[in-house]
């Protein structure tokens, strides 16, 4: 995970201090900078229930850090940081009041760590930028971890070119699969209800708050709601006027929490379950509800719905970028388990290298390559009754002519049947009428 900065929910248009806004509309905020912090904040004073403390990290720019637990995060990242001490705008009603972090990418990246452990993550690497030019360079130094598998940018701007980043990252990469969260606000501007259209490729074009097709990639929305336990404590400040059943909440980008479940359910059923249907833990709400006919609109696109299931914030959704657009890579189950199967295969093969070009040879691996696809095959990985209608391996004289063996290669063609998630389950229930037969 790298990041500095998430997008914050604005307020817009800004009226009079004091004065009843006319409309208060949401606006996606791409700034990523730090708010100048009021050094009065670190006083101690009879009339907060807090005190704030200064801390000094401990990693420096583009470093990356292996991280087992939120414990070693903390201890190098910092903890759960501050928010302002004063509300982004001052209306008359504090029911209206916001506060923000005062350190936004940091408090999106620390939100993120911690909900990926929370939900079944075990190991993260973390890399510190201090401006969002850095990213590439950030990229690249994971292109060295040869084990990453998920990777996300949860401190950054939800814009089209640090998707684009991200996504041409897996692509050139053999089993590496991006998670991307979609912008916090996604409104028309004139109100607060959700613009479902902004998620349509066909309708919204250029303006579409979506990156592009990918098959290597998941998008995901909505934002979910939180509770910030640094803001917990600064809610309990009288001055701050918040209403007991909202202290503490915030809204944070889902990636990090996704990477956990998709960590969790590699290691619980398997690369090839589709990590869906999963309550996340943390969550208490989501940005935008979701109903069952706007998923119907989204799911085509390659949208990952979070939605309010059985009274807890819930994954419904399985498909990569583009969805549809993706034909037989549409599901992030399926591309994963591809891409899974070719770098398990490449790396249980290197033990061919400079081995006898011949039918030997061409045997051995047949044997090895389908050794370890029957496995995977009883794993449940694979459709079919029998190992031979899940899979085949041809390594032969056909595949193998003297030409290809003369440039020091040998090619082996493999098949596989992948099972697909069932989206969607269909009964069919006959029910007697009781009138008798004549």
């Amino acid at each position: 995970m790298a990041g500095t900065t998430p997008p914050a929910g604005g307020a817009a248009p800004a009226p009079a201090p004091d004065a009843a806004p006319a409309k208060l509309v949401e606006q996606e905020d791409d700034t990523y900078e730090d708010i100048k912090q009021d050094d009065t904040l670190l006083a101690r004073s009879i009339l907060r229930p807090f005190i704030l403390q200064e801390f000094t990290l401990k990693v420096e720019s583009l470093d990356t850090k292996l991280c087992t637990n939120f414990t070693e995060y903390a201890q190098r990242f910092g903890t759960f940081s501050a928010y302002k001490d004063t509300p982004d705008l001052p209306y008359d009603n504090p029911d209206l009041w916001t506060f923000s972090p005062m350190h936004p990418g940091h408090h999106a990246l620390t939100h993120a760590v911690n909900g990926f452990f929370k939900n079944g993550g075990t190991k993260a690497f973390v890399c510190r930028i201090d401006r969002e030019e850095q990213l590439e360079d950030a990229l690249e130094n994971f292109k060295s971890i040869d084990e990453l598998a998920i990777i996300a940018i949860p401190g950054l701007p939800k814009s089209a070119d640090n998707w684009e980043a991200l996504m041409t990252h897996v692509e050139n990469r053999e089993n590496c699969f991006a998670i991307l969260d979609s912008q916090q606000v996604v409104n028309d501007g004139d109100d607060n209800d959700l613009d479902v259209q902004q998620l349509n490729y066909t309708s919204a074009g250029e303006n579409a708050a979506l990156p592009r097709p990918c098959k290597n990639a998941a998008f995901y929305f909505p934002h979910i709601e939180v509770i910030d336990p640094a803001k917990l404590l600064q809610d309990g400040d009288v001055a701050r006027k918040v209403n007991p059943k909202y202290r503490g909440r915030t809204y944070v980008a889902p990636s990090g929490h996704l990477a956990g479940i998709y960590a969790r359910t590699d290691t619980e059923r398997g690369v090839h379950k589709a990590p869906a249907n999963c309550v996340i833990r943390g969550a208490i709400e989501v940005k935008y509800y979701v109903s069952k006919p706007v998923q119907e609109l989204l799911n085509p696109q390659g949208v990952n719905a979070i939605r309010i299931m059985n009274n807890a914030v819930t994954v419904w959704g399985a498909r990569t970028i583009g969805g549809d657009a993706n034909s037989e890579w549409k599901y992030v189950s399926v591309r994963r388990l591809f891409l899974f199967l070719q770098k398990s295969i490449e790396e249980g093969t290197q033990w061919i290298v400079f081995e006898p070009n011949d039918e030997a040879l061409w045997g051995k691996i047949r044997l090895n390559v389908s050794a370890f696809l029957t496995n995977v095959w009883r794993s449940g990985a694979l459709f079919g009754a029998t190992p031979e209608e899940a899979f085949y391996v041809k390594c032969d004289a056909e595949l193998n002519p003297p030409e290809v063996r003369d440039l020091g290669q040998v090619i082996t063609e493999i098949g596989v049947a992948i099972v697909r998630p069932a989206e969607f389950v269909i009964f069919r229930i006959t029910q007697s009428t009781g009138a008798p037969r004549t």
